[in-house]
């Protein structure tokens, strides 16, 4: 394991470990309940962390929290939706109509 990120600020530590999950980075969050401590203990010890379970995905994981944002494929072409067959433009991943996404999942279709 390896410490790649850590803050007072909890919303950030944990949206920096969701930013890992959906990139399929495991990663968890560590010391988010010391806060309480800080005075007791000095505040650099009381900093909530996130840290990634695979030392090899580190650098990949201190990227994308650098980026701020996933890695993504820029979309090209026009796609017809898999669910209900509307015709969408390339910069959608989810169709307006059914909620089935461009990979042609209709579990979310509303």
């Amino acid at each position: 394991m390896k410490r790649i990120y850590s803050s007072h600020d909890l919303i950030g530590v944990h949206h920096a470990r969701n930013l890992l999950d959906a990139a399929g980075v495991r990663a968890v969050v560590r010391n988010d309940l010391l806060s309480s401590a800080m005075g007791e203990l000095p505040p650099v010890e009381c900093q909530a962390e996130v840290w990634v379970l695979d030392d090899a995905q580190a650098e990949y994981a201190e990227r994308i929290l650098r980026e701020g944002r996933l890695p993504q494929t820029p979309a090209t072409e026009s796609w017809h939706c898999a669910g209900c067959g509307e015709a969408l433009e390339a910069q959608f991943t989810q169709c307006w109509r059914c909620g089935a996404t461009r990979a042609g999942d209709a579990s979310l279709r509303r």
